[in-house]
């Protein structure tokens, strides 16, 4: 989009959105892998297409080294060839040795045996009895566990989705995951860094005081006492401000500072006015700008339209036209805007606002009003005002002619194009005289201060960054409750003799960039001392500096990170974090589209962290260990059986329970258990917030655990195999009625609740029908157990056996259990007598 000036000749171009201006910046990229983060400005609505899917999907689950489970399950199914098939090739290598050495050295001794092998060398069987035990052990490699693993990731994004508990009825928002495959890290998260403005507070902001000519205006009072502004036929209403003196002042034009004030808030913007029922009405890409700009709307000084080349405003009931000349943008790093007019009277005079701590810098040395003007500044930010400051300079006819042709020039370079303009910029804002001081209050969210406390209360490390000024920051920290009312507080400096004790640390940019996230020796230690502090707040941020920060608690910290914004300006902070979450808010979608998580409201978040991430981080735990307890335990029953078989690699089990066992006997209960399974209710979870530690401790997954549930498995093979063969030698029991009784007993030590009962109903017609006498007679070579399983169960023995088999192998769960509510007794079960979980399908696990 190409503009021109006729009058002085300037030429300047947008070329955001050019396709060929960004060709060279652009991210390199090879197939559908790109690499350069963040190259381009490009407002993408998609994520994967038809081709890139799988491989994309894939790449990011790497890229994720947080997601612990995961990558477990990609050793357990791709990288299994150095695990499990390693075990399960040793162990059928060793067998396949001791088929071989029963051949050499037993099987002479009986000559049915020797009849049965045919002359076979003891190395051929050894070969074949190898391959056998290779297809017996097959079921250890737990193929399943992936596609389980994801079903129930979806309906744990489900269950957050259809969660009314954060379903924001103002804009029709409910929460929604974006990702599969981060439900467990809500469960672990151990620092969580916000943006303020949007994020914690509502982002509607509100004109309620002013700071022009040594004068303070506006009531801060709750009740205002309303203006009368019926004089004022563009009035839409919405003023928040009640002082009549500065009314009075304008309308009677006594005071040309308060005019030339509002004179700057109605042009030194980029708003776009829309006329509905005779009346302006103003779209703003700010909230800041848009919050100015109405209240000089109010106040008399209205904004009517724009052009390319003037702006017209109406001042008093009087409407004049001013000549744009030129626009100086802002950006995150000016910190500030500026426009260049030329008045009716043909004055050019440059407008401009900005934070204090750049506008003040760029005063005329013997600038009055200096004490009054700071001290205006701290009763601002003593009141958790947001401050802007306005200024104004006279631009000479012979300034302006010089200026704006190097501006022509740096606007036709194509190198350091930026930094150009911004050295021209500056060339221009300076010299200038104060106007008068804004001051917006931004209110809090419902229910922050409650969920910064209880999150604090469960563990996180809750840091704040904000662009505000230190003393603004502070005091919305206490509104918060980020920080308590006796906090110490460790600035700057203060940093390198700190280095114990509960405080709030908090930082400026200055210190952020040149210190922590530029030397790692800083940064690492800077981590360190926060880790023994309640909270960090960082002061005068920019938004890349934000993204720093995140990157710098990653790098010196083994905890998980969960970043949370509302705007494009907190997109890079989000990308960085191991979770990013985005709030619906004032700002746009580009935090949405970008974060893992959606979210209506900060106050979501309690519930998002402590009830869905407890839950998930609790039932993947259950889902792992239940996966590495049932494959392991169900191997080796064949391996005790070999002993007892010469090697030979007959499988223990009946060749159609081992194809039914993963898919209809054991899949249902653990499904039902990861999608529902709750050690405590969700009141419970938000009343006693320290229940969160477990995960961030890994007190439910971790090697001790694994190694207990692996003990645990070699533990219940050996009694589920060795007690009914102990028992049933002693009777006229054949082959099958102890394959039938081995069955029956490793079914019912299976997890079970609701779920159990279909398994078992299951399980025994399926039986029945197995062993009948109808498909024995249509293929007698497929169903050769005929009669076992009813012949097995009229026998008193063999129920008695599954009984005892049952109780032994169920008994070191229960005794540990059991003596962890007598001498322990954790909170969990305090929890549990306050709020019991009255879901009839949903088991408690003691």
């Amino acid at each position: 989009m190409m503009f021109y000036d006729l009058l002085s000749g300037l030429k300047w171009e947008v070329r955001a959105n050019e396709r060929y201006f960004h060709r060279s910046c652009r991210r390199k990229s090879f197939l559908c892998f790109r690499w350069g983060c963040y190259a381009d400005n490009v407002v993408r609505s998609y994520k994967y297409t038809p081709l890139t899917f799988l491989p994309l999907n894939l790449y990011e689950q790497f890229q994720r080294t947080a997601n612990l489970f995961f990558l477990l399950i990609v050793v357990l199914q791709v990288c299994g060839f150095y695990f499990i098939l390693l075990f399960m090739l040793t162990t059928a290598l060793l067998l396949a040795v001791g088929a071989g050495l029963f051949e050499h050295m037993v099987s002479p001794q009986y000559d049915v045996v020797t009849v049965l092998q045919r002359d076979s060398s003891p190395a051929y069987l050894g070969f074949l009895t190898f391959w056998g035990y290779i297809i017996l052990l097959s079921p250890s490699m737990p193929m399943s566990l992936y596609i389980t693993f994801e079903v129930i990731h979806m309906v744990h994004c489900l269950l957050i989705g259809w969660d009314v508990e954060m379903y924001w009825e103002d804009n029709n928002s409910p929460a929604q995951a974006r990702t599969t495959t981060l439900n467990e890290e809500l469960g672990q998260v151990g620092h969580l860094l916000s943006d303020k403005t949007g994020t914690l507070t509502q982002n509607r902001l509100l004109f309620r005081q002013c700071f022009i000519a040594g004068h303070i205006y506006g009531d801060m009072s709750k009740e205002l006492k309303p203006l009368d502004l019926s004089w004022n036929r563009f009035s839409c209403g919405g003023l928040k401000f009640s002082d009549q003196r500065l009314v009075d002042k304008l309308c009677e034009r006594s005071s040309p500072e308060c005019q030339e004030f509002f004179t700057a808030l109605a042009l030194c913007h980029t708003v776009m006015s829309e006329w509905r029922d005779g009346l302006p009405h103003y779209q703003a890409a700010s909230p800041d700008e848009e919050a100015l700009v109405c209240a000089a709307r109010e106040l008399g000084w209205v904004f009517l339209s724009r052009t390319r080349e003037t702006l017209t405003i109406s001042e008093m009931g009087l409407t004049r036209n001013y000549q744009l000349l030129a626009l100086l943008d802002f950006t995150s790093k000016r910190r500030r805007m500026s426009v260049l007019v030329r008045d009716p009277g043909g004055q050019l005079k440059l407008y401009c606002k900005g934070a204090d701590i750049v506008v003040l810098e760029r005063l005329q040395t013997d600038r009055p009003l200096q004490e009054s003007t700071e001290r205006a500044l701290e009763l601002f930010a003593q009141s958790c005002l947001r401050t802007l400051c306005v200024a104004v300079r006279s631009v000479p006819e012979a300034l302006w002619t010089e200026w704006s042709r190097t501006l022509s020039q740096a606007g036709t370079s194509t190198v350091n194009q930026e930094t150009a303009l911004e050295e021209i910029y500056d060339q221009m804002e300076k010299d200038l005289m104060l106007l008068g001081v804004t001051a917006i209050e931004d209110r809090l969210q419902e229910g922050v201060p409650e969920t910064i406390a209880t999150l604090r209360r469960a563990g996180l490390k809750v840091w704040v960054l904000t662009g505000d000024k230190t003393e603004t920051a502070v005091n919305v920290g206490y509104a918060c409750k980020l920080m308590d009312p006796d906090t110490t507080l460790i600035q700057g400096e203060e940093l390198r003799s700190e280095n114990t004790g509960i405080s709030l640390t908090f930082l400026q940019s200055e210190i952020i960039r040149i210190k922590l996230t530029r030397t790692p020796e800083w940064g690492a230690k800077f981590v360190a001392l926060s880790d023994q502090c309640q909270s960090v707040l960082c002061c005068r941020v920019t938004p890349a500096q934000k993204a720093e920060v995140v990157e710098m608690v990653r790098k010196h910290s083994t905890s998980i990170t969960l970043a949370i914004g509302d705007g494009a300006n907190d997109v890079n902070m989000i990308k960085t974090a191991h979770i990013g979450v985005g709030l619906c808010g004032m700002e746009g979608s580009q935090a949405v589209q970008n974060a893992d998580f959606a979210l209506a409201q900060f106050s979501f978040l309690r519930r998002l962290l402590l009830v869905h991430g407890h839950w998930s981080y609790y039932r993947i735990c259950i889902l792992l260990r239940y996966f590495l307890y049932k494959t392991t335990a169900f191997a080796l029953v064949h391996i005790w059986y070999s002993f007892y078989t010469g090697f030979s690699a007959q499988p223990m089990y009946e060749s159609w329970f081992i194809s039914l066992y993963t898919t209809l006997y054991t899949s249902l209960p653990i499904q039902c258990m990861g999608f529902f399974e709750q050690d405590v209710s969700a009141k419970s979870c938000l009343r006693w917030p320290e229940i969160y530690s477990i995960g961030q401790k890994q007190q439910l997954f971790n090697p001790l655990v694994l190694a207990i549930t692996l003990l645990y498995s070699i533990y219940t093979s050996i009694i589920l195999f060795f007690i009914p063969m102990g028992i049933l030698q002693y009777y006229a029991l054949d082959y099958q009625t102890l394959a039938v009784t081995v069955q029956t007993s490793y079914n019912f030590v299976s997890y079970s609740v609701a779920a159990v009962v279909f398994s078992l109903v299951a399980f025994f017609l399926s039986m029945l029908a197995l062993h009948s006498a109808r498909l024995f007679t249509a293929s007698p070579k497929d169903y050769f157990f005929l009669g076992a399983s009813p012949n097995a169960y009229s026998t008193p023995e063999v129920w008695l056996t599954i009984c005892v088999t049952t109780c032994i192998a169920v008994l070191p769960s229960i005794t540990i259990r059991a003596l962890g509510v007598v001498l322990t007794n954790p909170n969990k079960h305090k929890v549990d007598l306050h709020f019991p979980i009255t879901n009839p399908f949903v088991t408690i696990s003691i």
